[in-house]
């Protein structure tokens, strides 16, 4: 068993991932404030690829996602960008609700949960 954590994207008041024994927990991710709900959520999308091939890992590797909307109705249009993303066959448990995000601006935030290499 690994007991080392690796932390990735450090800042002063957070992560963008931790990781400790094979597991990746990645920090909420959101898009560029006031695009679209789709344009965020495809944002959103791209840094969590991102930071999980930075960790080494891939979208296929995935156990979980949460994923707030500010919006419970823009529902329909930010799963037409996840399942377009996701990969068939690979699909995590996943939970998706309605939050007051950080910022009006912010339409969905996506949080996932990944196994590594």
């Amino acid at each position: 068993m690994n007991t080392d954590i690796t932390r990735y994207g450090t800042g002063a008041r957070m992560s963008e991932a931790v990781a400790y024994n094979g597991i990746l927990w990645v920090a909420g991710q959101v898009g560029q404030p006031g695009a679209s709900v789709a344009d965020q959520t495809r944002q959103c999308l791209a840094e969590v690829d991102r930071i999980l091939a930075e960790a080494g890992t891939d979208k296929t590797r995935i156990l979980s996602a949460q994923i707030w909307l500010a919006d419970i109705s823009t529902f329909a249009h930010m799963n037409a960008v996840w399942d377009a993303w996701v990969p068939q066959g690979h699909t995590p448990a996943r939970a998706t609700g309605e939050a007051k995000l950080a910022t009006p601006d912010y339409k969905v935030e996506v949080i996932v949960t990944a196994a590594l290499r």
